[in-house]
């Protein structure tokens, strides 16, 4: 079993949410990415989190271009009483950027419900920005399953669509997500012995999934309370090949489509 994690050259694998760019500047980054191209995994979709990091995915990507692509959006830990100047800035950013999804976006209710009401307007401004461009939303959702339902049937329409990042609802949320015609992300939780999410992802079809990594955070098995990168996408893929009693050749087949068909790319 040992090499039973490396693939070949012909494995397309997309990891749809990573913080690669956290590397951008230092050495790190040519190393992760090679991990990431010698493992089959050779598109990165890149998700912004505030005006900083802004700079540090438009240097990745200028550095692989082929491999890497940005995100932009507000993440709700980011928004705060100044959210609307923060989104006027970042508005025009998008306006001269080549992107391919709003995001992260969302609610958080883990670190600080104070910000709620601020957290849903900046969610209302930043999808009708996606409907404007028509582009998919990539959604964060941290114990605010019932708010950001309540929102996205308040805002859905043909035009709503995209991923619910690092989804580690039960089987009827999923479902939910799915109704509202989103992707469901799968990540390192997967992996965890007691989360559960194995046997909510073992219920849904392929078709609505797609693979992330979200790193540097929640490394898979065996990685996990680690940095987490995007190499270890080969994990994931792994244990929802296992669930779904597939091979991780025609799992990468499908969620890669998945991938195209939500980003266009």
């Amino acid at each position: 079993m040992k090499g039973a994690f490396f693939f070949t050259y012909k494995m397309k694998l997309t990891d749809t949410h990573t913080h690669i760019y956290y590397q951008a500047g230092s050495p790190e980054l040519a190393l992760q990415m090679d991990r990431c191209l010698n493992n089959g995994i050779d598109r990165l979709f890149l998700p912004n989190v505030d005006l900083k990091s802004v700079e540090l995915i438009k240097e990745t990507v200028e550095a692989y271009p082929n491999n890497c692509f940005s995100m932009l959006g507000l993440h709700p830990c980011s928004v705060q009483d100044d959210f609307d100047s923060v989104l006027s800035q970042l508005k025009k950013t998008i306006d001269h950027t080549k992107i391919y999804a709003i995001g992260e976006i969302g609610l958080d209710l883990y670190w600080d419900k104070s910000t709620l009401s601020f957290q849903q307007e900046a969610f209302r401004i930043q999808v009708q920005w996606a409907k404007d461009l028509d582009l998919p939303i990539v959604i964060h959702c941290r114990e605010a399953f019932n708010e950001l339902f309540d929102l996205l049937e308040e805002l859905k329409d043909n035009k709503l669509r995209g991923i619910f990042h690092c989804f580690t609802g039960n089987s009827e949320q999923a479902k939910q997500a799915i109704d509202y015609g989103f992707y469901l992300g799968i990540g390192g939780v997967v992996t965890f012995k007691n989360a559960g999410l194995d046997k909510v992802v073992k219920e849904i079809n392929l078709q609505h999934i797609v693979l992330e990594t979200d790193a540097p955070y929640l490394a898979p098995v065996p990685f996990r309370g680690k940095k987490n990168e995007s190499s270890y996408l080969k994990y994931i893929a792994e244990k929802v090949a296992d669930l779904h009693h597939i091979s991780v050749e025609e799992l990468a087949a499908i969620t890669t489509q998945n991938s195209l068909n939500i980003f266009g790319v």
